[in-house]
């Protein structure tokens, strides 16, 4: 199965079973060139659709291709061209820096100069050059994320996969890495795949999203586009806030409150009107209005909503697994529902 150029991903009814547990269920992915985040919550079949795609599991049907390679066929010809920064603990914590770096680029098949050159280049570009001869077992978190993500550019990948790169860092070193993979994406015209449970930074990084949920596609697309389905009015409201609430909330606006601040769901072209003729009605002050851009906290908040989960907050749904009720998102989400 080859894919068009500008996808670096590609699947068709890609299902994986083990036994009667369906991990993948009829995955339908596009996924374009430049940075992508893959969320979803512990169970949701994102390490099942890692290995899957790199070729290291079989797929039980279905079709997919990986920078225009056959999954099923040609799995040693992707890993070739891909890095992978795993999330566990990858790192030989007896080697420095430099020939832990190396090793990955011999173990690639890289000639041993060539590789320990590179490793020279890796660990630089990752803020560990003056490190790179240390242990790595005096190394702090954000140091072994460092060099994770060396290892898995050493042989200068089309497809970077990082998972949860960021996760366990303090601000100063979780910014260090965000930036370190957007200056991958946008000035070295490399594709991520990131995997995260931390919004902000896939939004910082990613144009993209892949939201698997039971082993289904929940939703797909462009950040930028997802979010324009779920368009808000947010207000802040002097006096009269509850009832204000509550007859939006009759007349079918969806509202999200937290005090005197509101988002109205922006449904229809006269929204700001019907909210200030509520407003005039049960004698609340707006002191301000304005259309709210959203995050992508919102917009995940906003997909599950739609799936039928309450939930305050990404945390609440990546940390804690919940029964589905209904799991594909609306086709204008780009999932599978109708």
């Amino acid at each position: 199965m080859s894919a068009p150029d500008d996808l670096i991903i590609h699947t068709k009814g890609l299902t994986k079973s083990y036994g009667p547990h369906v991990a993948l269920d009829n995955l339908n992915l596009s996924v374009p060139r430049g940075a992508t985040g893959l969320l979803g919550q512990n169970g949701a079949g994102k390490s099942t659709f890692l290995k899957t795609i790199l070729g290291l599991i079989a797929a039980t049907s279905g079709e997919g291709s990986v920078l225009g390679y056959d999954i099923q066929t040609q799995g040693p010809a992707i890993r070739q061209r891909i890095g992978y920064m795993p999330e566990y603990d990858a790192l030989n914590p007896s080697m420095d820096a430099i020939h832990q770096v190396r090793y990955s680029g011999e173990l690639l098949g890289m000639n041993p100069k060539v590789a320990l050159n590179r490793a020279h280049e890796a660990l630089q570009f990752v803020g560990m050059g003056e490190q790179r001869y240390r242990e790595i077992s005096s190394f702090s978190t954000g140091m072994k994320q460092a060099t994770k993500l060396a290892c898995a550019i050493i042989h200068d990948p089309d497809l970077i996969i990082a998972d949860e790169p960021s996760n366990g860092l303090d601000m100063k070193t979780r910014d260090f890495m965000i930036s370190t993979l957007n200056t991958m994406v946008h000035d070295g015209q490399r594709s991520v795949l990131m995997a995260s449970h931390l919004m902000d930074d896939v939004e910082r990084v990613c144009d993209n999203i892949v939201l698997l949920h039971k082993g289904k596609l929940a939703a797909q697309g462009r950040i930028e586009d997802l979010k324009a389905i779920d368009r808000e009015i947010e207000i802040h409201v002097w006096g009269g806030a509850s009832p204000l609430e509550a007859t939006l909330k009759d007349r079918g606006f969806r509202v999200r409150r937290e005090g005197r601040v509101m988002r109205i769901a922006h449904t229809e072209e006269d929204t700001t009107s019907h909210i200030l003729q509520a407003a005039s009605e049960v004698g609340a002050q707006v002191r301000k209005m304005h259309e709210y851009e959203a995050s992508l906290e919102d917009l995940f908040l906003a997909i599950m909503d739609n799936l039928g989960y309450a939930v305050k907050s990404s945390d609440d749904l990546l940390n804690n697994p919940v029964e589905a009720r209904q799991v594909d998102a609306p086709r204008t989400m780009g999932g599978a529902g109708s």
